[in-house]
This record gives structure tokens, C-alpha cells and sequence, in this order.
């Protein structure tokens, strides 16, 4: 990314900001099961109310959805494919002046990290 990246306030992140498609850049894997969709992801769409996984030796699908903590209004994804379900606190986002390159950090329930980036 040759573009400088702004932080974005969590607490007042749109919706329409993490949907597309993004690439797996960086990630660290804790209790996940190493064989699951998501641990081994190399990209994620996420279309309005859709969500891909895409991965080397297989393929998850289900639906996305942001929801917000009742105390500090930090947004979480929460994810339901056909093979898991979980929930991935957005733990920074950053972006490009003109919105089109970005950077999104998500720590999942298992203690997995995944850094994405846009474009892929």
C-alpha cells in the first residue's frame, strides 16, 4: 500500500466500510482449529448481508452481520457459516483518503487475529 491509511472511530463505523473483497495479509492463530475455513482464508467477501470464505482446499459461506456492545459501542462482526459460528471484534480499521485502499484487524472468540487488506 503506497497510500497513507487513517484510522477510523470504531464507534461510529458505517456498515458499508467492510463490505467487499478482502485479503488475507497477516494471520495468527491461537485455540482456532487450523483446518477450518476462516484459519486457513486467503480472501473474504462481504457483500451486503453475504459472506465468502474463500480458502486453498475448500469454501465457506453464510451471512455477516455488525452488531455493537452495550458499553463502549465497539463493533463486532458476527459471522454464521454453514460449517461455524463466531464473532470477530473489529479491532482497528484504517483507510485511504479516498476510501480505496484499506487495512481491517478483527480478534476472533478463539484468540485468532486476522489483518485484512483492500484491494486484494
Amino acid at each position: 500500500m503506497d497510500e497513507i491509511l487513517f484510522d477510523v472511530n470504531l464507534q461510529q463505523l458505517p456498515d458499508e466500510y467492510l463490505t467487499g473483497e478482502w485479503c488475507v495479509a497477516e494471520r495468527v492463530l491461537n485455540r482456532n482449529s487450523p483446518d477450518s475455513a476462516l484459519a486457513q482464508a486467503t480472501k473474504l467477501s462481504l457483500q451486503p448481508g453475504t459472506l465468502q470464505v474463500h480458502a486453498p482446499q475448500q469454501q465457506d459461506q453464510g451471512q455477516w452481520s455488525v452488531q455493537r456492545d452495550g458499553l463502549l459501542n465497539r463493533p463486532y462482526l458476527e459471522l454464521q457459516l454453514l460449517q461455524e459460528d463466531t464473532k470477530a471484534l473489529i479491532t482497528r480499521l484504517r483507510r485511504s483518503a479516498d476510501g480505496l485502499q484499506s487495512q481491517l484487524n478483527l480478534y476472533f472468540q478463539s484468540g485468532m487475529e486476522l489483518q485484512l487488506a483492500q484491494p486484494c
